[in-house]
């Protein structure tokens, strides 16, 4: 016979009360759908009975995180009773799963929204950019009556997680629209969404610089497996880093090495000035000189693999002005000669 240890109580939730009750009470009433008591989830977040009655309450991250948790294990709904048939545990990891191999943000994008249809057709969701705006767009094709609120949110933020998770960037809103009135606790949205929120409005989005459909997806199926160990940190906790300015200057580096001389060129082009663009570099985790090496770095590699042209001359379009400062320099980054890493390849055309 088998015994198990009662699991050690979870520490008193910390952090600032934000979330409302309504998304509490939402929960309860996916729970009464079903004919099941939702105490055992209330226990798990710390939450009082009680405090159901209390409209103006709120709970923390960390609560509304161990009560979805439960709640959707409970359940076996990742929707937490939102659509007309149950999303089983698993089926949001599933989705990411399914994006891992686009080679940008929006292709990502677009494949999630793709298969978030083929698990419900009650909501149809779609990116699109205009005019340098990406919009994404979700658009009920069945009432969600009193659950509206609580699944348009999530499934938003839901959304807005994964994009940030897979390039590993904040990514600010430009602005939310709704298509309902404002709640009794639309304070809480300038938590859940920067930006500003238009409630009454004509769709349900989330709007953003288009820059970020161009980012790189950074993330593999093993930091996909760390991350589906706490996946709701995605919807209940804004994302943490901003890389796009990373991004836009690497990219200009790359493409347009004319306006990439000095750090005045670079920031007139990108409509900075020199100081700011240091700034936000540092404030990004980066500097002009790393990126400038990451660039030259790429670019020599590429040319080394899929030329033969003469180490002389590639050091010369990498920018150096002889070979030897070449040599060493591409040493420092990769470890290696440039000949080293040509030595075990088969001859190719140039």
């Amino acid at each position: 016979m088998n015994t198990h240890l009662p699991a050690p109580p979870r520490p008193t939730h910390t952090g600032r009360a934000e979330t409302p009750m309504a998304f509490v009470q939402a929960i309860v009433q996916a729970y009464s759908q079903r004919g099941l008591d939702p105490l055992p989830a209330l226990v798990e977040g710390q939450i009082a009975p009680e405090a159901l009655q209390e409209p103006e309450a709120r709970i923390t991250a960390l609560q509304m995180e161990w009560l979805s948790s439960t709640a959707m294990r409970a359940l076996d709904d990742e929707a937490l009773g939102w659509f007309s048939r149950r999303l089983p545990w698993g089926s949001y990891g599933m989705l990411v799963r399914a994006s891992l191999t686009a080679p940008n943000l929006g292709v990502a994008l677009a494949r999630w929204c793709r298969h978030h249809g083929l698990l419900t057709d009650d909501i149809h969701l779609q990116v699109s950019p205009s005019q340098g705006v990406a919009s994404l767009q979700l658009t009920e094709q069945r009432r969600l009556g009193a659950l509206q609120e609580f699944a348009v949110v999530s499934v938003l933020r839901n959304a807005l997680g994964v994009a940030c998770w897979l390039t590993d960037s904040r990514i600010p809103l430009l602005q939310t629209t709704l298509r309902f009135a404002p709640p009794p606790h639309a304070d809480s949205y300038r938590v859940l969404f920067d930006g500003p929120t238009q409630f009454n409005a004509p769709t349900h989005s989330l709007q953003f610089d288009a820059g970020y459909l161009s980012l790189p997806v950074r993330r593999d199926e093993a930091a996909l497996q760390r991350m589906l160990q706490r996946a709701l940190l995605l919807t209940v906790r804004p994302y943490r880093r901003d890389r796009l300015l990373v991004e836009k200057v690497r990219q200009t580096l790359a493409e347009h090495p004319e306006h990439s001389r000095n750090a005045d060129d670079l920031a007139a082009w990108l409509n900075l000035s020199a100081r700011t663009l240091h700034r936000q570099l540092k404030e990004e985790g980066a500097s002009l000189q790393q990126l400038k090496d990451a660039v030259r770095r790429d670019l020599a590699m590429d040319l080394l693999l899929r030329t033969q042209r003469p180490i002389k001359q590639i050091a010369s379009e990498v920018g150096f002005q002889n070979e030897k400062s070449f040599m060493r320099a591409f040493k420092g980054w990769t470890g290696q000669t440039p000949e080293g890493v040509r030595s075990h390849l088969p001859s190719q055309p140039s």
